[in-house]
């Protein structure tokens, strides 16, 4: 990612306070003005709108009151719940709100020095891989003196509101905000990678395993600082309908817990050591919560000690917040987006990844070599005319974290054009020696293929053997044209880069060294009833493949007399008499 930040609009912070300082005026900022076209596209707000700073609705505004808090927001009239829950999500975590709200003491109101208002603030955002710094003035759209979108509790609190105008300026209008995907906006706020998981068709309720292998995989998440929030799936009549249970449909969760309670009381809970999965959460709406096991007042908390609920802050009040067990929210929620902040510093106690990031475009060309606008898998046809990503696995086994963003869309919808292309990618193991694009698929083996949606991003984590990978980022249909940011990451360097060379380039040397005549593709799958090595009846084979000087060799296989190989390699032959030669290699076992 890229450290340094950019300014929006070519709109300068520091250089606009001090023009208006200078002048003693307060900024207007001509790029989001206090009009109509700010507030709406097609859908006005609910009243007569009157646009007002916050010295104009408050005796004495501040950025923060007593501090930044997940409870600090509720949610206005635009449906933006999603970006609430965000919001909650970030005010929980002091390296990132610190980063998306700069300097936020000197822009904070200085009653000593009220001279150093200017009525403009800035946050920074990470747009499609850069930090965005956004500067708008604190003009703010109310309805009967209160205001109309996202708020504070505390009416002299303006951080919430101030971040949501630059969030809807890059947006085009605040109407944009309107049903977006909290994974989104955490992605915006922290260069997270976001993956959407189906709680739903994982069925994680039904199955122990898996439900507790994703709690682990969460609570490690939440540890590290990684962001998760949730909602539960709903029919277009069903938005914000309140359950039996109190929960809400179509509406998003910021998770603001994950934890293992112990239960029990006094020493003999710690000897015991008995836990629960508990998941904590918060509705934007600042009231309306979960009745069943787990929640606030109910019988279940009487299993835990005084000295454990102390630490875990129970409060019995409807302020939006409270827990489940980890069970009954895998039944009852259908989706979660789960936000990791990869961490990719070199002096760490954690894991760390090795990133690559490529940026590209899904683009039409009258000539199948150029077009890279093929399609999904499904098209035979143009499929490999798409852009091509190869990157290596060096170790036996590694984890690859690979997503797929396109550009966000919402912008365009005042003009009809904001919803996202059906995006996915499919990655293939092919030849241990291949640099060049792939032309044929012949035994180059699809290892795996994302889900296609209409996403923003598409994510998969995958166990990967050694060898050597392409990914192909498409779109669903081809010829469909658009911008993507592809990023990978392995546990150690894996070389990631773009295959955009079809074939060895002609030279100057080309007609005295000879060029290929003919590209000739080996595939070794296996080999049976190789000869005992030792005296435990066992051999350490391997193949290697070799033509004009050029040769591939596989991994070793351990004690076995009939390996599966499952290597190829792609020679670019100049001299066809040369032979192509195969060789197993029993080596000792040991």
């Amino acid at each position: 990612m890229v450290s340094s930040v950019k300014p929006y609009k070519k709109q300068h912070y520091a250089d606009l306070k001090n023009d208006c300082i200078r002048n003693k005026t307060l900024f207007e900022d001509p790029e989001f003005p206090a009009t109509n076209a700010s507030l709406y596209y097609n859908k006005p707000p609910p009243g007569r709108v009157k646009w007002k700073r916050p010295a104009e609705i408050s005796k004495k505004p501040h950025l923060f009151v007593e501090g930044i808090s997940s409870h600090d927001l509720n949610q206005g009239v635009v449906g933006n719940c999603w970006f609430v829950a965000a919001c909650s999500c970030l005010a929980l975590k002091p390296k990132l709100w610190q980063k998306v709200i700069p300097d936020w003491k000197e822009q904070e109101w200085d009653d000593k020095h009220p001279e150093n208002y200017a009525g403009i603030f800035h946050f920074q955002f990470w747009i499609f891989g850069e930090w965005i710094d956004v500067v708008v003035d604190d003009r703010l759209p109310t309805i009967n003196e209160e205001l109309i979108y996202c708020h504070s509790k505390d009416p002299n609190e303006f951080w919430s509101a101030l971040l949501e105008k630059a969030y809807a300026k890059l947006s085009g209008c605040y109407q944009s905000l309107e049903g977006g995907n909290t994974g989104d906006a955490v992605v915006d706020f922290s260069g997270a990678v976001s993956e959407a998981i189906s709680l739903e068709e994982g069925q994680f309720y039904k199955d122990q395993g898996k439900q507790d292998k994703l709690f682990d995989d969460l609570l490690k998440v939440y540890d590290r600082g990684g962001i998760i929030s949730c909602s539960i799936r709903a029919q277009p009549h069903e938005i914000e309908l309140k359950m039996i249970n109190g929960l809400v449909k179509g509406h998003a969760y910021s998770v603001t817990a994950v934890k293992r309670v112990r239960l029990g009381h006094g020493l003999l809970a710690y000897f015991k050591n008995e836990t629960i999965p508990l998941i904590r959460m918060r509705n934007p709406w600042g009231k309306i919560e979960w009745k069943g096991a787990w929640s606030d007042s109910s019988e279940e908390w009487a299993k835990v000690g005084d000295t454990e609920r102390h630490k875990l802050g129970i409060t019995v009040e409807d302020d939006g917040e409270f827990w489940m067990s980890f069970t009954d929210w895998c039944k009852f929620f259908t989706d979660a987006d789960v936000c990791r902040v990869i961490n990719t510093s070199l002096i760490s106690v954690h894991k760390t990844w090795n990133e690559y990031v490529h940026f590209g475009s899904w683009s039409k060309n009258a000539d199948p070599l150029l077009n890279r606008c093929g399609g999904c898998a499904n098209h035979k046809r143009t499929f490999l005319q798409n852009p091509q990503y190869l990157f290596d696995v060096t170790k036996e086994t590694d984890e690859v974290l690979i997503s797929l963003q396109q550009r966000d869309m919402k912008i365009h919808r005042p003009q009809g054009h904001g919803e996202n292309l059906t995006i996915g990618f499919g990655i293939f193991k092919v030849e241990l020696n291949r640099k060049y694009r792939l032309h044929d698929i012949l035994t180059q083996k699809c290892v795996n293929t994302s889900t296609y949606i209409n996403a923003r991003t598409v994510f998969m984590r995958i166990s990967l053997t050694q060898g050597r990978y392409v990914i192909f980022p498409t779109t669903f249909q081809p010829f469909t044209l658009g911008d993507f940011m592809l990023r990978v990451f392995t546990d150690v360097e894996s070389g990631c880069r773009e295959l955009t060379v079809d074939k060895p380039q002609v030279k100057c040397w080309s007609s005295i060294i000879g060029y290929p005549q003919a590209v000739t593709h080996v595939y070794v799958h296996s080999a049976e009833g190789l000869q005992n090595q030792d005296r435990t009846g066992g051999a350490d084979p391997y193949v290697i493949i070799s033509c004009e000087g050029k040769s591939v060799k596989s991994t070793i296989h351990k004690d076995t007399l009939n390996p599966e190989f499952a290597t190829s390699g792609v020679f670019y032959r100049k001299k066809l008499s040369k032979p192509i030669t195969v060789q197993v290699i029993c080596s000792l076992s040991h």
